[in-house]
């Protein structure tokens, strides 16, 4: 298991940077919220939390390489190392995310998270299992790209964490039409990235705003699983996580 990175006192440039990027981060959010009530009200889709989150990301620091071509309306399955995959993959594909429920005990993320459509499944609540499938299926009919980490968690982004196939219940029969790609997430400097270990998940976001340097990241979306490898969940997970593998060692 991957390990915290130490605790680092924060150079006073980096906190004139933090609070510069968060003023910045700030500004967006009071510009985008009121644009995205509006268009939702009239129906005209979800424009504004896809701009939120881009600008979230360039603000960060995010220098973004896409190499391959996103399908439209696929369910993405991609390695998770940061925080900052979210807004990364928001830019390349407007996608929705698939989290856990424990994020939605936080109102200001739950908030944030539900402008972009987010689905919140309960992983340890086994009544609520067919609520969530459906969930998952409408968001997959309804909402064009939706992302799931099947790690579960975050890594140390030089490897994989095994995939939990329980998260594609959603996937077992698999919705008539329904694309399924893997998307590598590579970041440049991945041990200065990652959110793993014991590390608070507000340390982490004020290491990376304080960052001088630019975050480096490749978002490699590969070809859509295919034949044997939609049979089931289980084929799903293995073939998703054997394809990332093979990418990641290039």
């Amino acid at each position: 298991m991957a390990h915290a990175l130490p605790v680092r006192r924060i150079h006073p440039l980096g906190w004139g940077l933090i609070g510069f990027r968060l003023l910045l981060m700030l500004g967006l959010l009071l510009a985008c919220t009121p644009l995205h009530l509006l268009w939702r009200l009239l129906n005209l889709g979800r424009w504004w939390p896809r701009v939120f989150l881009s600008g979230i990301g360039m603000i960060a620091g995010l220098h973004l390489r896409i190499e391959g071509r996103p399908v439209k309306g696929a369910l993405l399955l991609a390695n998770h190392v940061s925080w900052l995959d979210i807004p990364a993959l928001a830019h390349a594909t407007g996608s929705a995310f698939v989290a856990h429920d424990g994020l939605a005990a936080f109102p200001f993320l739950k908030w944030l998270c539900e402008m972009n459509d987010t689905v919140f499944i309960a992983r340890h609540d086994r009544a609520s299992i067919g609520r969530q499938v459906q969930q998952v299926r409408d968001a997959m009919a309804g909402r064009g790209c939706l992302t799931v980490f099947p790690e579960g968690t975050t890594s140390d982004g030089t490897g994989l964490l095994p995939f939990k196939s329980a998260l594609l219940s959603a996937l077992d029969p698999l919705p008539p039409g329904a694309v399924v790609q893997p998307v590598l997430i590579a970041y440049e400097d991945a041990a200065q990235i990652a959110w793993v270990g014991e590390e608070h998940g507000l340390d982490n976001f004020k290491r990376i705003l304080a960052r001088l340097r630019p975050v480096r990241l490749t978002l490699r979306f590969l070809t859509p699983l295919e034949d044997t490898a939609l049979a089931d969940r289980k084929a799903i997970s293995a073939t998703a996580r054997s394809r990332l593998a093979e990418a990641l060692a290039r």
